[in-house]
Parts: structure tokens; C-alpha cells; sequence
């Protein structure tokens, strides 16, 4: 039973549980990679949003998601232009796991995922944020909801 008050992180550590959960069978992962791949692709994705667009992605995600999310921000450095390459480059770069996570797929993964849980028109709004070598990211979207 959680103490009074507390609930709203009760609620938030399940949700965020569901994500990983979610993943993690999406992708036949281990819990544990599928955090790394969730925080690996979600620093890649608000590095390369504006501002404003990460900061709406952000409010949908349960708090401690959130918290992750915005860790490290450098808001000033935002939105850094990443073509594909760069941007699963990145995300390699940031996978820190003892075996290989292909960029793209995991990528792929972490949108669907984040699409089962956000709403359709946020991620609709996501993907024209980005060039169209990055929007193919995204197919089956239009199947999660």
C-alpha cells in the first residue's frame, strides 16, 4: 500500500513498467535492454526535435519516463540536424549493452511502442519534424493505433 500522496509515483513506476514491458516483448528483449534501448532512442529523438515538439513528447510520457527523457538536455543545443545515418549512428553510440542492438530496428521498436502509448496525432506530429530519411522510421505507425 503506498503512502498518502505517493500514489501519483506508484502510477507512474506501473506505466512506465508497461512501456519496458511492452518493448521488451516487441523486441524478445530483456527488461534491462529494453530500458537502455528506450533511453537511448528517446535522448536521440529530443536532440533532434525543436524544442517545443520534444517538450509536448515529454508531457505524454509517465513521470519517471519523463525524467529520464529530459536528463542531460542541453536546450540550447537543440535541435541538432541528424540525417539517418547520424541519427542511428547516435543511437548506436548511446546503447550501452553487452550485446549488439541493431540502431534501426530498436528504433523502429521504441516508436512503435511509444505510438501504443502516445497519442496518434502527437506522433503524427513527430514524424514531420524530421527529414524524410527519417520518416520511413515510422510505417507501421499508422497500424499501432
Amino acid at each position: 500500500m503506498s503512502e498518502q500522496g505517493l500514489e501519483v509515483l506508484d502510477s507512474s513506476l506501473q506505466k512506465t513498467h508497461e512501456w519496458l514491458n511492452h518493448l521488451a516483448q516487441l523486441g524478445h528483449l530483456e527488461k534491462g535492454d529494453a530500458y537502455k534501448v528506450l533511453r537511448a532512442v528517446l535522448h536521440t529523438l529530443r536532440d533532434r526535435l525543436p524544442p517545443e515538439h520534444a517538450v509536448h513528447l515529454a508531457a505524454q510520457l509517465p513521470i519517471f519516463l519523463r525524467g529520464v527523457f529530459y536528463e542531460g538536455w542541453d536546450l540550447d543545443a537543440t535541435p541538432i540536424k541528424l540525417h539517418r545515418a547520424e541519427f542511428l549512428d547516435t543511437v548506436r553510440s548511446r546503447l550501452v549493452s553487452g550485446r549488439f542492438l541493431d540502431p534501426e530496428r530498436v528504433t523502429r521498436e521504441v516508436l512503435l511502442t511509444t505510438a501504443h502509448f502516445v497519442s496518434g496525432g502527437e506522433m503524427d506530429k513527430l514524424r514531420h519534424c524530421f527529414p524524410a530519411d527519417l520518416q520511413d522510421l515510422w510505417p507501421e505507425l499508422l497500424q499501432a493505433h
